[in-house]
């Protein structure tokens, strides 16, 4: 039997109108701002003006073990999760309802290897070619603020220079939404001397701009014009630093992005109301949507699922540290996703020998799993259900010993098919969650963080190499000493941190899969986003600039005679 696309899944669904979708959350057409029959934006102020859905709204962060090439699902489990609640309310006529918020995709992976982020299979939030592909214009919008900047600190400097930047001394980058390696380092201002003054530059990707993590972060305009203006954008020549509020830069880059902060509403094939709203990437920044747009569905929903990027260390690492810490935001649980495949991945086992049933493998591969685990629990202090996105090739041997060895941490396992079945797949692991949640026999959340933003720059790095990742100790570069004390003098160390290292290993070694012992983190360089609030701390080989692989999908995307996308997944 020939399995559908995901986009051809896509394609073949009837989609709901998008002010019908708006009413399953109470909002009015004054409430949304349609852009065409199935996208919207959705007003805050209005959102927050209504009563709220429920004042015991539940925030349930989904996240995974280490990605590997056998795939997790993280996304797809998420919707088809949401669905699956969905369906459980509607069965027992309870009057709830679950929401997902999530991040937007870049188009720069699109086009590269990793493909798009709007779930897959039946599990999907759609319309997923326009989610994939511009969808609002959010990534255009923070990509020409962040540009904005940069043309002024040159201008600046061209029209006489009255701040004194020292061209060497400029830290912020230009930034484009698209894997392009050739842009990573570059001259820029070649030419005659009215075509501005010759200095190095170079490009990052849009989710690697700081203004992403601003515009993530922000609470509300007044709030993100703030953050905008405390961006650290160079030091003068007397070593002084440089704000974007001096170049009274901060209101022009608000205005680009008033419309970009509200968030956005689409739906899952199943009917469910989805937000999808920003989209930093976890291995070098903080992997988070909006905080803008998790309050939102907090406040019309009674039970609200988010995801973070990547692995338990990087992306849920950062949820709690980071974006929780600086929102107020409480999870209430961590739905952890694994697949049997990836396990056996960990435990040593080649891509093309996985379907293969291999005890031994997997057993040398679940204390990746245990891993994850304990930090949810133990360190931030959630309760856990683990979800195992089910394959065809998963035997029962195999599942047992997943399941034994969860028990063993007193978390519950669920077998999840929501790629295959949608909504329908996935009411084992809502059932399962639901008891977390509302059984008086579970444990509730006992939320905390892992460190105090008051320790220094290297503790914070230490403590989280040690206790999320399980690492002996930190090694920090001469050069990134040299930048902490800088921003120890400047009185801009009292902010969490921000790890920037690979997504494949919990170590900073993309070989060591697993559960790896006896490293240390290599801290290689070290740079500020004051704006966002916090400090970036980059760990081995980690760019901001992607390059495109030997054979990018763009090679196989296209458009037919009448005008559809094919080859989009």
């Amino acid at each position: 039997m020939t399995v559908p696309s995901d986009i051809t899944i896509a394609q073949n669904t009837t989609l709901q109108s998008i002010t019908l979708i708006a009413e399953k959350l109470g909002l009015s057409t004054v409430n949304i701002e349609p852009y065409g029959h199935y996208k919207a934006k959705i007003n805050p102020t209005d959102v927050f003006a209504m009563p709220a859905k429920s004042k015991q709204s539940k925030l349930i962060l989904v996240t995974a073990i280490n990605p590997t090439p056998a795939g997790e699902g993280k996304t797809t489990v998420t919707i088809g999760l949401a669905d699956a609640l969905n369906r459980i309310h509607q069965q027992e006529k309870s009057g709830e309802r679950t929401t997902v918020a999530i991040r937007e995709p870049s188009i720069g992976p699109v086009f590269g290897i990793k493909g798009g982020a709007a779930g897959g299979g039946y599990a999907q939030v759609l319309p997923m070619e326009d989610i994939n592909l511009h969808f609002t214009g959010d990534f255009h919008a923070i990509g020409a603020a962040n540009n904005l900047l940069a043309a002024l600190i040159d201008n600046h400097i061209y029209q006489g220079n009255t701040l004194n930047i020292d061209p060497k001394q400029v830290f912020w980058r230009r930034a484009v939404d698209m894997n392009d390696r050739q842009l990573r380092n570059i001259i820029s201002g070649i030419g005659k001397t009215t075509d501005g003054v010759m200095r190095e530059d170079g490009f990052d990707i849009t989710v690697a701009s700081e203004v992403m993590a601003i515009f993530c972060l922000a609470t509300d305009l007044s709030d993100l014009k703030q953050r905008l203006g405390n961006i650290l954008v160079a030091f003068n020549h007397r070593k002084q630093p440089i704000y974007a509020k001096d170049l009274n830069a901060h209101g022009a880059m608000a205005v680009l992005l008033k419309e970009a902060i509200k968030p956005n509403l689409v739906q899952t094939i199943e009917g469910t109301p989805a937000i999808v709203h920003g989209g930093p990437f976890a291995n070098i920044a903080h992997g988070c949507n909006s905080v803008i747009a998790t309050r939102v569905a907090m406040h019309l929903a009674d039970y609200t699922l988010t995801e973070a990027g990547f692995g338990a260390d990087l992306g849920a690492q950062k949820f709690c540290d980071i974006k929780c810490r600086l929102s107020g935001l409480t999870p209430d649980a961590a739905v952890i996703v694994a697949t049997i495949r990836a396990l056996k991945y960990n435990g040593g086992v080649a891509k093309d020998e996985l379907t293969t049933e291999d005890l031994p493998a997997l057993e040398q591969g679940l204390p990746n799993l245990m891993k994850h685990i304990e930090n949810m629990q133990d360190v931030y202090g959630l309760p856990v259900v683990v979800a195992i996105n089910q394959f065809a090739s998963d035997t029962d041997a195999e599942i047992d010993l997943v399941r034994q060895a969860c028990l063993s941490r007193g978390v519950e396992v669920a077998l999840t098919q929501v790629w295959e079945k949608g909504g329908a797949g996935g009411e084992e692991l809502a059932n399962t969650l639901l008891k977390l949640l509302n059984d008086n026999s579970h444990k509730p959340s006992q939320f905390r963080l892992a460190y105090d933003s008051d320790n220094s720059i290297a503790d914070k790095i230490r403590t989280i190499a040690q206790k999320v990742y399980g690492a002996d100790d930190i090694d920090i570069s001469r050069s990134a000493m040299a930048k902490i004390r800088r921003l120890e003098a400047l009185n801009l160390d009292k902010m969490p941190v921000c790890i920037a290292k690979t997504q494949y290993s919990l170590s900073d070694d993309t070989r060591r899969l697993g559960r790896p012992t006896g490293f240390d983190i290599h801290v290689r360089d070290i740079s500020i986003s004051s704006g966002a609030g916090f400090i970036v701390v980059i760990c081995g080989p980690i760019m901001k600039m992607p390059g495109l692989p030997n054979r990018p999908s763009a090679e196989h995307i296209d458009l037919d005679d009448k005008g559809n996308i094919i080859g989009l997944f």
